[in-house]
């Protein structure tokens, strides 16, 4: 009968292991979105693994920047500009200039027209005078900046590859008539690829990526230089990663290329070769001698150097002005492009989501001149399928024969050791295969066996017990061990309300006991607390010292959270106030409390590392409610609440509006509450108080100063304690002296944490 039972098992073990490695199989065939797109982050990860690779100085960037705009004056700058910067880059000895930046409306039209209507009035009026009509006809001549600019390009020494877009949106297409697009077509006839080979007739039906329509340079600047390029950058469909550009673009039937391989073109001084290879696509495309491997829809793979900003970047205003030497462009490809903050091409790339669009053009650019590439071949994915085959035969066949431990270090030894041979290939031989849906296999097979093995749900239920006991109270830690359903042990979003707090002057009080004095006043505060906490079905979260963190509202569903703080805070400031009478009368210090709340979603879950992990909270809310602590000090209360608190709580307690502020680290501005007390224990005085302090805030979110000024004096007279009354009074006086702004809209900054 044992014998039997442990055949039995094995053969389970192999369905198992089996069932993963073929579901694994389809997954891969068919493409799982969430895993193609972590295997997309895997490739970042390669990317900043193998680190950087220091580019040639072949190129070099002139960049429109903020301290261009700052000196030369806002973007677009007028052609006259662009053309000056041609002029000093052909004098310095560039051998490319290539433009990141398309000319595709005329400059100052309006200008123009209006020299030649004056013209066209002094011929009507048959005026006749040879020195105004040269005149005019000079002032046109300086004025047609376009024109200026396409002289610059035709007398230059460097060879000028202009750039140009693809418009991919078919909508837009509606709006273009048939001339408007032959005329661009026209524009961009020297950008097209000079020679294509097929393999056989039916390499020219495979599928080539099409564009909508080209939106060109105008066509004075066109025909002004003998290279062209689109400059367009397709992002992720998954994530919006800049991975891989389009070498090729098929428009009417003509296949056109990139900028980069434009500006390689020109610099060689070759022609463009592609290859596309019958039932497969597009295969490479060559330039001169230099091959460069696509994908079947002639997409590159982009070989990034590193983080932004690795290639030289030089200021156009210090080109225009002569204050850089001409040896930084002698020879070189100087590509022109704009950077400033306001009008960045920002980008997304495997190094970081601030990358100038100027400089991925630049890393395909340096890829091709070193003939350094990425290349997934087509055999690529023969040896990801033997990748998935044989790691999860490997472990289902092993795992059931070794105990725990040894099991677990051979599952991280082959997980990792794929990682770092996906790694290898990647850095040394550019070789890119796939890395997760092996590491899936292995995953899932460890997994599954191990679960088969042990029994899933009596741990679960233990690991509750464990982790939650010191936080929660029992029956809470009952009601989850009962029903795990009801908590998700990773993290998940949560409706909650975060509750900070903090003693006041603790530094000083520390400092004036001895140790063991200091641990019994804390600890029998804490302990009074947290008690509190517990019994109205809060999460203490943490201890800080004197701090106490906790949340309401998880793990365990809680439908009015905010009300249970607000009670929980209304009882502990009141035990805390029996507390003081206590502590005086042993001639101990008196503790006082500051307390912030918010209401509002948080990610909740065991966060931290493997072997120590708390359940705890992350997120806007509770960042405001951190803040909210600390802000208590400005205004000399003790319990603040943001506008969501207040308006969750209801109607069962008094609140007193005190002021919106903006915090560090958000930019909206919060409305902050004071937490006073339970609504029928509020007497007249203390409503009184409320609605004149009210009043008076109305009057100064309205810049009336002066009314301001009566009604917290008035306030004073009546309650000289109120200490938000007294803060208030005081900024009133400041902002009379010295007002805040036109822009500010009754927002106080608050500038520290």
């Amino acid at each position: 009968m044992v014998s039997f039972l442990k055949k039995l098992a094995k053969f389970q073990h192999a369905v198992i292991f089996i069932s993963i490695i073929f579901c694994v199989l389809i997954a891969y065939i068919i493409g799982v979105p969430i895993l193609q797109l972590v295997e997309l982050k895997t490739l970042d990860l390669r990317f900043r693994s193998r680190g950087t690779i220091q580019p040639g100085s072949e190129i070099v960037l002139a960049v429109i920047d903020d301290k261009s705009i700052a000196r030369e004056g806002r973007w677009p700058w007028p052609r006259i500009k662009i053309a000056h910067l041609v002029d000093r880059l052909s004098a310095s000895g560039a051998r490319v200039i290539a433009f990141d930046i398309g000319f595709v409306e005329p400059d100052n039209k309006h200008v123009v027209e209006t020299i030649e209507e004056i013209s066209r009035g002094i011929q009507d009026l048959k005026i006749v005078n040879r020195d105004l009509n040269q005149y005019i006809e000079n002032i046109k001549i300086r004025s047609n900046n376009d024109k200026q600019l396409a002289d610059s390009i035709k007398t230059s020494r460097a060879k000028v590859v202009l750039g140009y877009f693809f418009q991919t949106d078919q909508k837009k297409a509606e709006l273009v008539n048939r001339e408007e697009i032959q005329m661009h077509q026209e524009n961009i006839d020297k950008s097209k690829y000079p020679l294509e080979r097929y393999s056989s007739n039916k390499a020219y039906d495979v599928h080539i990526t099409e564009a909508v329509f080209p939106r060109s340079n105008i066509k004075i600047i066109s025909d002004a230089s003998e290279y062209a390029g689109y400059f367009n950058i397709y992002t992720s469909k998954e994530d919006g990663v800049v991975r891989r550009t389009p070498g090729v673009l098929k428009f009417n039937d003509t296949m056109y290329a990139p900028l980069s391989i434009m500006a390689i073109s020109a610099y060689l001084e070759t022609d463009l070769i592609l290859n596309i290879v019958e039932d497969y696509g597009v295969h490479d495309i060559q330039v001169g001698d230099i091959e460069i491997p696509t994908d079947e829809l002639g997409r590159i793979l982009i070989n990034y150097r590193g983080k932004e900003k690795l290639f030289k970047h030089i200021s156009a205003t210090d080109i225009l002005n002569d204050q850089i030497p001409g040896s930084e462009f002698k020879g070189k490809i100087v590509m022109v492009g704009v950077t400033a903050l306001a009008v960045y091409d920002l980008r997304v790339t495997p190094f970081g989501s601030i990358f100038p669009g100027l400089e991925v053009h630049a890393n395909i650019t340096d890829s091709i001149l070193r003939n350094d590439f990425l290349y997934r071949p087509e055999w690529a994915g023969l040896i990801d399928f033997l990748a998935i085959i044989l790691a999860g035969l490997f472990l289902g066949i092993l795992l059931p024969r070794v105990s725990v431990v040894p099991g677990l270090l051979i599952s991280l030894s082959l997980f990792f050791g794929y990682i770092f041979f996906c790694q290898y290939l990647f850095s040394t031989l550019g070789l890119v295969i796939n890395m997760v849906y092996p590491l899936t296999a292995i995953l899932l097979v460890y997994l599954s066996i191990t679960a088969y093995r042990y029994f899933v749900e009596t741990k679960q239920r233990r690991f509750i017990k464990d982790a939650f006991s010191t936080y929660l109270a029992p029956s809470v830690v009952k009601q989850l061990t009962e029903s795990p359903e009801l908590l998700k042990l990773g993290g998940e979003e949560r409706e909650i309300t975060a509750f900070f707090s903090d003693v006041q002057g603790f530094t000083s009080i520390s400092e004036a006991l001895h140790p063991n004095e200091l641990v019994e006043l804390l600890n029998e505060f804490l302990t009074e607390m947290t008690d509190i906490i517990l019994k109205h079905e809060g999460t203490v979260d943490k201890f800080e010292g004197d701090a106490i963190i906790a949340f309401f509202g998880a793990p365990n569903f809680l439908e009015n959270h905010s009300e249970r703080t607000c009670m929980a805070c209304i009882q502990m400031q009141k035990r805390l106030s029996k507390l003081r009478k206590n502590w005086r009368g042993e001639n101990r210090p008196e503790l006082k409390m500051r307390i912030g709340l918010c209401t509002g979603p948080a990610v909740v879950g065991n966060m931290g590392s493997k072997n120590r992990m708390d359940y705890t909270m992350m997120g806007d809310t509770v960042n405001i409610a951190a803040r909210l602590e600390g802000i208590n000090k400005i205004y000399g209360i003790y319990t603040l609440v943001s506008e969501t608190t207040r308006h969750a709580a209801g109607n069962t307690f008094m609140f007193r509006e005190i002021d919106s502020v903006s915090v560090v680290g958000r930019t909206e501005p919060v409305i902050i509450f004071e937490l006073i007390g339970l609504m029928e224990e509020v007497n007249p005085s203390i409503q009184n108080l409320i609605d004149n302090y009210s009043r008076g805030l109305e009057k100064y979110r309205a810049r009336k100063w002066d009314n301001a000024i009566n009604f917290f004096s008035s306030l004073l007279e009546e309650h000289p304690d109120d200490n938000p009354s007294k803060t208030m009074l005081a900024r009133c006086r400041e902002y009379k002296i010295d007002p805040p702004d036109s822009s500010w809209d009754g927002t106080y900054d608050i500038k520290t944490k």
